[in-house]
């Protein structure tokens, strides 16, 4: 694995991660934006949709095992976690006090 291509977060959520096969982690793989036809049938096998060699940052949920394998790609820039997102004053709601 090149931890080079790997943003923090991504890093730290594969240590975190038990099952090495499993498909868990939402990623944001940042390519070349020329990619050959072997690269696009990389990121196709791993389930990654809508590739094509005019785009290069592509989202996908994948395996510890199968992000291992993109890093070492030469044509992959770097791999960055995709985390969900939150308004930041977004309150949870505690019922309606009257005084």
């Amino acid at each position: 694995m090149n931890y080079q291509k790997l943003d923090a977060a991504l890093a730290t959520a594969l240590n975190d991660t038990q099952n090495l096969e499993e498909p868990s982690l939402g990623v944001f793989i940042h390519t070349e934006s020329v990619l050959d036809l072997a690269a696009i049938a990389i990121l196709e096998s791993l389930g990654v949709s809508g590739v094509s060699s005019g785009k290069d940052i592509f989202t996908a949920t994948l395996s510890p095992n199968a992000i291992s394998q993109l890093s070492e790609e030469p044509w992959v820039k770097c791999l960055k976690r995709s985390q969900q997102l939150r308004l930041v004053n977004q309150r949870k709601s505690l019922g309606s006090f009257s005084v």
